[in-house]
């Protein structure tokens, strides 16, 4: 298909918009100063007229070069789209302008991603001229520790009064069952070396029976105190370099509960507080606090 008579009347068409711009831009500014003094009016009105001659001959320049313009020989072959036009639905009428809108965003879309795709492949995306060859210390990885490493540490734990017994029902992942004295049993989902959920009950609850009973809360309000801010002290001491100490501490930290009924609030002196015992230990002294004078 031979372009260059198109190329040729879009070139005269920027002319005459080009042209026609610069007449509304004379009537726009109207009378100037170099225009002079005497008969003003007269030179705007002959360059106003030396204009629109102008605008005259670039109009018949295009209308030649329209003519020259070879019409398409069948309508376009608009497929499904054409039937668009035959809707009576005033709101889906509009459809087809948007079509062909996106169509245009797409090829545009296309063609700049092409370009994109041209430049990423000239450049490269190294950040640096050179290579280092020094690895990187890896970081440690607490959640990938084995089950002998688990058993290992569990096991160098040793308080009176705190029975500790751990299962691997799933293999990489632990349970730590945790009984302190007559007062409560507790079972601690490890991950490798990782506190991830914590669930607290009463001595007299089960909590070895089947797994859904590490999901469950206790039936007893005191306890379920105790689990969230079992989950309060499992995020303080969380710790993925020192996963080891971590869990000693919190199960330093969880081993104060021995005194759960017996020892009173170190701030207001009172065993109960709302019907419940001092549920709160502090994280450094260990000391019992309720909830409400733990601040």
């Amino acid at each position: 298909m031979n372009l260059d008579p198109i190329n040729s009347a879009l070139s005269q068409l920027r002319v005459l918009r080009s042209s026609v711009g610069q007449v509304f831009e004379t009537l726009g500014n109207g009378v100037r100063v170099d225009h002079g003094e005497e008969g003003k009016e007269q030179k705007f009105l002959q360059e106003l007229q030396e204009l629109l001659n102008s605008v005259n001959a670039n109009l018949k320049d295009f209308e030649s070069c329209i003519s020259g313009l070879t019409p398409p020989a069948a309508p376009l072959n608009l497929a499904n789209s054409a039937f668009l036009s035959l809707e009576t639905n005033l709101e889906r009428q509009a459809l087809y302008p948007h079509l062909v809108q996106s169509y245009k965003w797409h090829d545009k879309l296309h063609e700049y991603s092409t370009f994109a795709s041209t430049l990423l492949q000239q450049n490269s995306l190294k950040r640096s001229y050179y290579t280092n060859t020094k690895r990187r210390r890896s970081l440690p990885s607490s959640h990938l520790a084995t089950p002998q490493m688990v058993d290992n540490l569990i096991n160098s734990i040793h308080y009176n009064n705190m029975n500790l017994n751990i299962v691997h029902p799933f293999m990489t992942n632990a349970i730590l069952h945790i009984t302190i004295a007559r007062v409560l049993r507790a079972a601690v989902i490890l991950k490798g070396l990782l506190i991830e959920w914590v669930t607290v009950k009463g001595y007299d609850e089960s909590l070895l029976e089947g797994i859904d009973e590490h999901w469950t809360e206790s039936r007893h309000q005191v306890f379920r105190k105790v689990q969230d801010h079992a989950h309060s002290a499992m995020l303080h001491f969380f710790s993925p370099t020192l996963p080891e100490l971590a869990i000693r501490s919190f199960i330093t930290w969880f081993r104060s509960y021995v005194t759960l009924f017996a020892d009173p609030c170190k701030k207001c002196g009172k065993h109960l507080h709302n019907t419940l015992p001092p549920t709160w230990r502090d994280l450094r002294t260990l000391e019992p606090f309720h909830e409400e004078c733990k601040q």
